[in-house]
């Protein structure tokens, strides 16, 4: 099916974005993948406007009209891909709370071994809120990595550094505890770049064998169990994003 550009309506990938179903990135891909449809035909290009009435389904599952914005905690456990499709086949975050949730989307992601906190919502625009750099908020994470650092090397990571080419912002860093040939280290970001974590352990000589994000932001992973979805209220959404953020977003 190609473009409609005539007509009005609204863009399919912000269409998808505002149903929950994806960010308009993600949408794009899923478009690129064959498996949305729009009145039974397979959907080829992002360009497409949706108007009243139209059936969408994505993989088969008809998107039904915008829900109010939901956020959910998710312990994710290691061995699941942050993606709707994985193209290998592995096993995936959101299969495994399929039982569970609606159709939702991840606030950023985590990679294949990458545990704890992963944030889940029903809607594409409170998801591109919370991964606004503007907000800096902190992604915490526990470490534990084969090797020895001091805490020395740890504080100078406070200043930066650059690595490949690739500049890193300040992290605070802490020697927790030496255990046979690891350390355990609680570190804090405040961009979360790809694999930085452990671009910047290796980059100390450590080889990182277990990573554990604790808190996103105001968000904190605290005792739930490995696998458990727990919604975060409303109210505490709403004391965090702020009255015009939340009227935007429809909260």
């Amino acid at each position: 099916m190609g473009a409609n550009s005539g007509e009005q309506g609204e863009r399919i990938a912000k269409f998808l974005a505002r149903a929950g179903v994806a960010s308009r990135r993600e949408a794009e891909r899923l478009i690129e993948q064959g498996i949305v449809t729009v009145d039974g035909e397979i959907l080829t290009t992002p360009a497409f406007k949706v108007t009243e009435g139209m059936d969408v389904r994505v993989d088969g599952s008809r998107i039904r009209a915008k829900e109010p914005p939901r956020l959910w905690r998710y312990h994710k456990p290691s061995g699941l891909v942050t993606t709707h499709k994985d193209p290998q086949g592995r096993p995936t975050v959101f299969e495994a709370v399929a039982d569970q949730l609606p159709r939702v989307i991840s606030v950023g992601r985590l990679d294949l071994t990458t545990e704890g906190l992963l944030l889940l919502t029903n809607d594409g625009a409170l998801a591109r809120q919370l991964e606004l750099p503007a907000n800096a908020w902190t992604r915490r994470y526990r470490i534990r990595a084969y090797g020895r650092t001091t805490q020395e090397a740890l504080d100078k990571l406070a200043d930066g550094v650059t690595i490949d080419g690739v500049d890193y912002r300040p992290i605070r860093a802490k020697l927790d505890q030496v255990k046979g040939g690891n350390v355990w280290i609680t570190a804090s970001i405040m961009e979360g770049k790809n694999r930085e974590i452990r671009k910047v352990m290796d980059h100390l000589g450590l080889k990182v064998n277990r990573l554990i994000r604790t808190a996103f932001g105001p968000f904190q992973l605290g005792g739930l169990s490995e696998g458990a979805v727990e919604e975060i209220p409303s109210k505490q959404l709403k004391e965090q994003l702020g009255a015009k953020t939340c009227a935007a977003l429809g909260l």
